[in-house]
């Protein structure tokens, strides 16, 4: 039943659940909110064919590694989704769900967390809710005339749908190269990226990027993750770049009735785009909290937040901790975020 606690933790993907490993370990009152009805965050929604860059041994969340996935170097999205599950039940972490939360306002010497299954106080909250529920298109002009099919990384699922069709992807990261060189196997395929693409060397994979956040992490010399490129050079799109179909065109001005029109005039016909552009973190329910949530991304002093110091944001990007959005980089943030929140309450 709702009531009082230390801290709730809304969302129960890895980056909640790290939070809620640090936090029984801490000994804290806690709950985790998640409004998922199963166990796996946002990983059990992702395309058929993701896989991570690393093997499994290169994700951990903290106290217990991933194991391998047997027949598979890299692990697939469904391995991830049953290691968050095992990792939840191996530490009986309190997670209550579906619970929805609605808004988390001030009352008194607490946070009241609002939800579908009632009100719950607490002295912190930690918000790890990810970005997965808003994803981002452009205010591209024509998007309403277009008479074809637009559908965001969200709504992918597998290329066989395209078979015969002719498909822009637009996009100039992992999930846009990752889409066109499975898609362009089954139809006519058109890359368009915003600036060029920035690919990184075919022999980085989660390996490398893993050692270059933990460098970054401890605020060791040399550049982040970013510095390297964009795009994980992983084998399909490898594959793509041999079969030359990785090259990208400069970002189109409009979409017509038909097709996709460039500055210049030209236009491309096509019966789908494929909208690879990104997410912006899920934080409708702090707007009592956070005056600026809706530009994206709001004040912190690590993970705290500047205009709330009762409020903590996990997982949502570098902005609350280097590569805080991955597996290893949710667990650095959240043991540094419980730390925090247990020196306060002892003070």
């Amino acid at each position: 039943m709702p009531g009082s606690c230390d801290v709730v933790v809304v969302g129960g993907g890895q980056a909640g659940l790290a939070a809620g490993y640090y936090l029984r370990r801490a000994g804290l009152d806690y709950v985790i909110l998640d409004a998922q009805p199963q166990p796996g965050g946002a990983w059990q929604h992702y395309w058929h064919s993701l896989r991570l860059f690393s093997p499994a041994e290169y994700s951990p969340l903290p106290g217990w590694g991933m194991p391998r996935q047997e027949g598979e170097e890299f692990p697939t999205a469904g391995h991830v989704v049953d290691y968050l599950r095992a990792y939840e039940k191996r530490y009986d972490l309190r997670v209550r769900r579906p619970v929805r939360v609605h808004e988390v306002r001030p009352a008194g010497d607490f946070l009241a967390v609002e939800t579908n299954a009632g009100r719950w106080l607490a002295r912190y909250v930690i918000s790890a809710t990810g970005t997965w529920e808003c994803p981002y298109v452009p205010n591209i002009p024509g998007r309403e005339e277009f008479a074809g099919r637009q559908l965001h990384t969200v709504d992918y699922t597998s290329p066989e749908e395209f078979r015969g069709q002719r498909v822009v992807v637009v996009g100039g990261g992992n999930s846009a190269a990752q889409i066109l060189a499975e898609v362009s196997r089954f139809a006519e395929a058109t890359w368009v990226t915003l600036r060029p693409a920035r690919f990184m060397p075919d022999d980085v994979d989660g390996r490398v990027l893993f050692g270059v956040a933990t460098r970054a992490a401890a605020g060791g010399a040399g550049g982040g993750v970013s510095d390297l490129g964009d795009i994980v050079m992983v084998p399909s799109v490898r594959d793509a770049r041999d079969r030359e179909v990785l090259h990208a065109r400069p970002m189109f001005a409009r979409l017509t009735a038909h097709g996709a029109r460039w500055p210049d005039g030209t236009e491309q016909p096509c019966d789908a785009v494929i909208w690879c552009t990104g997410f912006r973190p899920n934080l409708p329910h702090l707007a009592p909290l956070l005056p600026g949530w809706q530009e994206g991304k709001v004040a912190t002093d690590g993970t705290r937040s500047v205009d709330e110091p009762r409020l903590y944001l996990v997982g949502y990007g570098d902005w609350t901790g280097p590569a805080s959005a991955t597996l290893v980089g949710a667990g650095r943030t959240a043991k540094a975020t419980v730390a925090d929140i247990t020196g306060r309450l002892a003070g």
